[in-house]
């Protein structure tokens, strides 16, 4: 964790030891009273947080609101659903990267079991969005939204952004070789057995550009930290 991020800060706080962000405030980051680390709330201001005290039960400590954090890049991820393992990699890279929104999406080819792991029915996702953001550095935690297909899935993009899908099939450029200017942009991702036919001439008549990232066959959770990582990069962003 390079911040530790909350919910809601105020002057003075008290945090639980038997929460996992005070264990590695004490073990991890070796701090005591008057130690201080990087704070901040989730999507606002970061600053320097200083304990105060340690009791049976709490690690108190207060809060000085510093510079505001750096906000989320204007990307969003389309990604199909895939097994919950390969899904929790992919969520916790992409808020790493700045990631502004993430449209998790049904395919003709996933399994419908995918969509209703305890991943999201005990809302653990959520944690990993925060784990993400805390190994950032920043504040900003990316939007999730969930779409039961691909159709649903391009009905909730910015009609303005920038449409992009990664593909094999299609004859697309190298997602290299594109010049991006820093605009609304949205990268879509097959899961593991990749999209269609169908949902290629979807993604076409809605205005989305097939592009690659080479020959190879990459796992969907490889695609999405790479392809995020040329699209950010031709934009000028990393």
């Amino acid at each position: 964790m390079n911040i530790i991020l909350f919910d809601h800060l105020e002057g003075e706080n008290a945090l639980p030891l038997s929460d996992y962000r005070a264990s590695h405030i004490q073990k991890i980051l070796k701090l005591g009273i008057g130690g201080q680390f990087l704070a901040g709330v989730v999507n606002r201001a970061k600053g320097v947080a200083t304990i105060l005290n340690i009791d049976k039960e709490n690690l108190w400590f207060s809060f000085r609101e510093g510079p505001s954090s750096h906000p989320l890049y204007p990307i969003t991820l389309l990604v199909a659903q895939v097994r919950p393992i390969c899904m929790r990699r992919i969520l916790r890279e992409a808020v790493s990267l700045g990631v502004e929104r993430i449209i998790l999406s049904g395919s003709d080819t996933t399994e419908k079991s995918y969509a209703d792991a305890n991943l999201y029915k005990s809302g653990e996702y959520r944690s990993i969005l925060l784990d993400g953001a805390m190994q950032s550095g920043e504040t900003g935690v990316s939007e999730v939204v969930f779409a039961p297909s691909i159709e649903s899935a391009i009905t909730q993009v910015d009609p303005s952004s920038l449409r992009i899908f990664l593909d094999n099939v299609l004859q697309g450029r190298p997602l290299s070789t594109f010049d991006i200017p820093i605009q609304p942009a949205v990268l879509a991702i097959g899961g593991e057995r990749g999209f269609t036919d169908r949902e290629r001439s979807l993604f076409v008549a809605s205005g989305f550009v097939p592009a690659s990232l080479g020959k190879r066959i990459l796992r969907t959770e490889t695609a999405c930290t790479s392809g995020l990582g040329v699209l950010m990069g031709r934009m000028g962003l990393l």
